[in-house]
Order: C-alpha cells, then structure tokens, then sequence
C-alpha cells in the first residue's frame, strides 16, 4: 500500500467497553453510603459528571443524595483529616503570636 492510503486507515484495536458506574438495580438514596462514597474526592467534594459518567439525571440524583446526607450528619461536609490539620496549624500560629507579644 502506498503511504497516503495507510494514513487513512484506521486501526483495528479492540477497545474495551466501560460498565456504568451505577447498575440498573441500585438505589441512589443518601441511606446507601457504599454508593454515594464512590462519587466523593478525598476531600470531601462531590466529583464532576464527566469525571463520574454519569447521565444528567443521575449526576442530579447523586448530587441531591449526596446534600441529604451532610444535612442528616450521616456524612461530612469536610474531611475530618483535614479540618484536623488545619486546626492544628491556626493553634500553632497563635501560640507563635502570643510568644511574639511577650517579648
């Protein structure tokens, strides 16, 4: 084959179909927390529909389970982890300052 004809073909590899985050059995419900932790980062934040996969509907449904939760205290609104280390860092600050005053 000549070179212009083989730029135009395409490649023959076999891709591989993801499976939906979400099953048709599943409950999106803020009393299911194995699901509704999936779409949580790390540090607390509901993660973006394209990052999810997920269609509009389900984003919005998640999103709603997601608020219902904090609100019934069943999940937080931060990381603990983090709001731990920020509070040790503004303790440190202010003992830093008294110490400044004093002198």
């Amino acid at each position: 084959m000549e070179k212009s004809k083989r730029l135009f073909m395409k490649s023959k590899r076999s891709f591989r179909r993801r499976l939906p985050p979400i099953q048709s059995g599943d409950r999106i419900d803020y009393k299911n927390m194995g699901l509704i932790s999936r779409f949580i980062s790390e540090q607390g934040k509901i993660l973006s529909r394209r990052v999810n996969r997920l269609t509009l509907k389900q984003q919005r449904l998640i999103t709603i389970a997601i608020k219902q939760a904090r609100i019934l205290s069943s999940l937080p609104f931060l990381n603990n982890e983090k709001q731990f280390e920020k509070s040790e860092s503004t303790a440190r600050t202010t003992t830093l300052r008294k110490k400044k005053y004093r002198n």
